[in-house]
């Protein structure tokens, strides 16, 4: 016998509980107890189903939540009393304890407490993942089911497909002939394969390990298999941190044979892990790896250490790695005192030079060329910064020579601006001190008649000079051997004044700058060629006042606005004192352009101070044109008015020579910006000799973006400037550019090419493909330049990102034939 109903519409929670208790039956809500209810007036009493159905109501505890409640909908309902069963028939909606169940017909057993959907079967479950089935067989209580031709959507945006699926325990799905994949499905084709899933014979999905198991694995990469995989487990799309091997690595080397590195990562705490690994060498031996990192509730540490005894240390020949223990250990942290100080540390112990690129363990393409180590303080005002360091620095290049670096400890940087006016003007004042040492001085040539160094390989070094065959003449020095210790202090004080009459802005300034420091020179070889050995105090000061003074005339046009404005800087101050006997460390870089035409002092650090007195000019055009964007052209010279020029004095490292400056009357230097829209900009920069106006300087930059091409043009000549370390003339060009030539592929590159030598001396070529579930690179480096081993290098490195899984990856470097295959 049947009974039939005609249920329009979603139902109230009490209609729906008097509704023959189909829905409660469904979800198995009813332990025993009877209530009287009345049954709804679509359903003849004759008909209504037995007081059993509708005694249950809200009793039973659900198995996820005890308060759980349901709600349903569906075209209509039929009751079948001879087999004990309950049809739902037609858009059929169940809601419980956050699932929601949708069919073409449900029906429930009595009998066996199950439920059977079927027809477009779509369940979204309460933690987010989406079942789309043709057939659903599941308990009440959603935690047993048996699927046919399943397919899975994960709130994470991955899938799950099989031709059958059973779930047991509320917790684990296995799914038989599965395929999982990050990838959406093709818009236009959606039977196309994805760029990538992985089939198995079963897969099972723990929720309560949050993994996920394949047996019998293939991963296949457009359609095609690419990897068989007996078993392997990943965890689930939900899970950050577990704990687990990650994707092997697998490096080739000549020098060390083949290493292959299954790294362990070990969860010890969501706020600390660890990851472990043996890598045995067939050359080598067995190198050891280790990381720790730890988050604290003010900062975050990490510790890194590696280690190998090699068996066969001569493959190194005369390079640095010809030892037989090699290994580092590395550290780095910071932590926050309170919202305005922090301090941190960055640290590294390196048996060797090579070591790190040897084995492998700088993860970048291109390989460092400095290690550097430090602790720092810094904090932050409104008004006020504060920075102290220590650091030291350790040369990776087979050129360098260490104890040539400098230690530093520590450098301390201070500065502080005045809340309220002084006489009307802005007051402020900074304060460095500085101490460092040196073992060996560092001699760089200055003459090609210089006697050079040799590297490891027995090779000349044209950047060092031979310590024993140093003089003035032929070499300058770049760090004297010993201890040097400076204080320097700083008061500035400056004012912008505007007349109403004329609009000339008028700026009176005055800056007081005093200097003390402590020398010990060592008496190390030949460096009595350049200074006196011992120890000395010195103590300098210069106070310096001037004015500014910029008279801008404007003319607004229909079509815009230009400026032209005349400025003229006085600078009066006494001459420079004891130039040589401050040792320079941080001012031997000095370039004269357009950004420091009007400074009051032009040298780059503390170590030098301009003196005498000087007068900058120069003119200051600016257009804004309409539609059309806007140009900027500055031109202008420097002039030693009086005194003694400092940049006509040398010091030990001749800085100030050849640089445009050492002349009563400077070189020419010039700028043009123009920037027509946002998407292009040009900008170049110019020093002309004051005598004939050649070029001693250019430089020229562009950069244009358009809808999918960027470009980026580097144009450079620098002349010779010999009493500074540079022999022959730098001249060269770069150009870069990424062309994203579909939604999801792009190409990239750069080469420089040097104009001095005719010929490529750097160049790189990649193309990157970027999606939803996967990304995929290559890249080519050739380096012709390369100072670590003083040997050209190419390298290649193709990286393949599947998410999800993981990275993997090849690299090769074919300058030294050493090649590498990794994942992480």
């Amino acid at each position: 016998m049947f009974a039939r109903s005609v249920i329009s519409g979603a139902y109230s929670l009490g209609q729906l509980f008097r509704c023959a208790g189909f829905a409660l039956l469904c979800m198995g809500l009813f332990a025993g107890e009877t209530y009287a209810q009345t049954l709804p007036k679509q359903i003849p009493q004759s008909q209504s189903a037995e007081p059993s159905l509708t005694k249950r109501l809200m009793k039973q505890k659900a198995s996820r939540d005890p308060n759980a409640k349901m709600l349903v909908t569906a075209n209509e309902m039929i009751y079948d009393y001879k087999n004990n069963k309950v049809h739902a028939v037609g858009g059929v909606q169940i809601y419980y304890n956050g699932g929601v169940l949708e069919a073409d017909k449900v029906t429930y057993d009595r009998v066996t407490n199950k439920m059977f959907a079927e027809g477009n079967v779509r369940y979204k479950a309460s933690d987010g993942n989406v079942i789309h089935a043709n057939t659903l067989d599941m308990t009440q209580d959603f935690r047993e089911a048996f699927v046919n031709s399943m397919l899975v959507e994960t709130p994470q945006r991955t899938r799950f497909a099989a031709s059958r699926a059973d779930r047991t325990e509320g917790n684990i799905t296995v799914f038989q002939n599965g395929v999982y994949t990050a990838c959406e499905p093709c818009r236009d084709d959606p039977k196309k394969p994805p760029l990538w899933q992985v089939k198995a014979a079963r897969i099972i999905h723990n929720e309560g390990e949050r993994k996920i198991y394949y047996e019998n694995g293939t991963l296949e990469i457009l359609g095609y298999p690419v990897a068989y995989l007996p078993f392997f487990y990943h965890p689930d799309p939900t899970v950050k941190r577990q704990s687990g091997f990650l994707p092997p690595h697998v490096y080739s080397n000549n020098r060390t044979g083949v290493g292959i590195e299954a790294p362990y990562f070990w969860s010890i705490a969501p706020n600390m892990d660890a990851t472990v690994a043996l890598v045995p060498f067939t050359r080598q031996g067995l190198l050891a790896k280790a990381e720790f990192r730890h988050r604290l509730e003010d900062g975050a540490y990490l510790i890194r250490a590696t280690g190998i005894n090699q068996t066969d240390p001569q493959a190194f020949g005369l390079l640095s790695g010809n030892r037989d223990f090699r290994g580092t250990l590395e550290a780095s942290g910071e932590f926050n005192i309170n919202k305005r100080w922090v301090w941190g540390f960055d640290g590294a112990l390196l048996s060797d030079k090579s070591v790190l690129n040897d084995y492998h363990l700088e993860k970048q393409l291109t390989q460092a060329t400095e290690r550097t180590s430090q602790i720092y303080l810094i904090g932050q005002k409104d008004r006020s910064y504060f920075d102290m360091r220590a650091i030291g620095f350790y040369g990776l290049s087979e050129l360098d020579v260490n104890s040539q670096l400098p230690v530093i400890h520590p450098v301390i940087d201070y500065s502080y601006f005045f809340g309220n006016p002084i006489f009307g003007g802005e007051l402020s004042y900074k304060i460095n001190f500085t101490s460092i040492s040196r073992q060996d001085a560092d001699f760089a040539p200055i003459s090609k008649l210089a006697t050079f160094a040799t590297n490891a390989a027995g090779n000349s070094d044209t950047s060092r000079c031979l310590a024993t065959a140093a003089t003035p003449a032929t070499c300058l020095v770049r760090g004297l051997p010993g201890d040097y210790s400076r204080f320097s202090a700083q008061l500035d004080w400056r004012r912008t004044v505007t007349s109403d009459i004329t609009g000339i802005q008028f700026t009176p300034f005055a800056r007081m700058r005093a200097d003390a420091a402590s020398v010990n020179i060592d008496p190390t070889t030949n460096i009595s060629n350049f200074t006196t050995p011992g120890s000395d105090e010195l103590i300098r000061a210069m106070p310096a006042v001037g004015m500014e003074v910029r008279w801008p005339f404007i003319s607004v046009h229909s079509w815009g606005t230009q400026t032209l404005e005349p400025i003229i800087q006085t600078i009066f101050r006494p001459n420079e004192t004891k130039i040589g006997l401050f040792p320079n460390e941080d001012a031997q870089s000095l370039v004269f352009d357009d950004t420091n035409l009007f400074a009051i002092d032009k040298y780059s650090g503390y170590d030098r101070v301009e003196g005498g007195s000087r007068v900058n000019y120069g003119l200051q055009y600016t257009a804004n044109v309409h539609r059309y964007g806007m140009v900027n052209v500055l031109f202008g010279q420097s002039y030693q008015m009086f005194g003694q020029n400092s940049y006509a004095v040398a010091d030990l490292a001749n800085t100030g020579l050849n640089s445009g400056l050492e002349d009563r009357a400077s070189d020419y230097v010039s700028r043009i910006y123009f920037q027509p829209t946002g998407r292009f900009s040009f900008v170049t920069r110019f020093r002309f000799d004051k005598d004939d106006l050649s070029i001693r300087r250019f430089e020229a930059e562009t950069t244009s973006r358009w809808d999918r091409l960027t470009l980026s043009t580097i144009y450079a000549r620098y002349e010779a400037q010999p009493e500074i370390g540079f022999l022959e003339r730098r001249h060269g060009i770069y150009q870069t550019a990424t062309y994203k030539f579909h939604d999801y592929w792009s190409v990239n590159g750069g080469v420089r090419y040097d104009l001095e030598r005719g010929k490529i001396d750097f160049g790189t070529l990649g193309i990157t493909y970027t999606d939803e579930c996967i990304a995929i690179s290559a890249v080519y480096v050739a380096d012709y330049t390369n100072i670590i081993t003083s040997t050209a290098v190419q390298k290649f490195l193709v990286r393949i990102n599947l998410r999800t899984l993981g990275e993997t990856g090849f690299k090769q470097n074919l300058g030294s034939q050493v090649t590498s295959t990794s994942g992480n």
